[in-house]
């Protein structure tokens, strides 16, 4: 049962919190952005935010597209060429 817990955290709970952190630092450089006290963007900020968001969805829609593939749940398009 713990282990079970343990590979839920690693899978979808951690790639998750850094998919959200990434999400929240894009959104607070946009805040920033339109705030007057600061007049310029932080690019390098929000491209961080950026690659942590892309990464965590990666991650799971990878993982999820693994599984259901080893299901038979995919469309013929998402089949790898040796399952056709």
């Amino acid at each position: 049962m713990l282990l079970r817990f343990i590979a839920v955290m690693i899978i979808y709970v951690i790639p998750g919190a850094v998919a959200a952190y990434g999400f929240k630092t894009m959104r607070d450089t946009l805040y920033l952005y339109f705030d007057p006290a600061i007049h310029h963007f932080l690019l390098g900020r929000f491209l961080t935010g950026l690659v942590f968001f892309i990464l965590g969805v990666a991650f799971i829609a990878g993982f999820i597209l693994h599984k259901d593939r080893k299901k038979n749940l995919v469309q013929k398009r998402f089949r790898r060429k040796t399952d056709v």
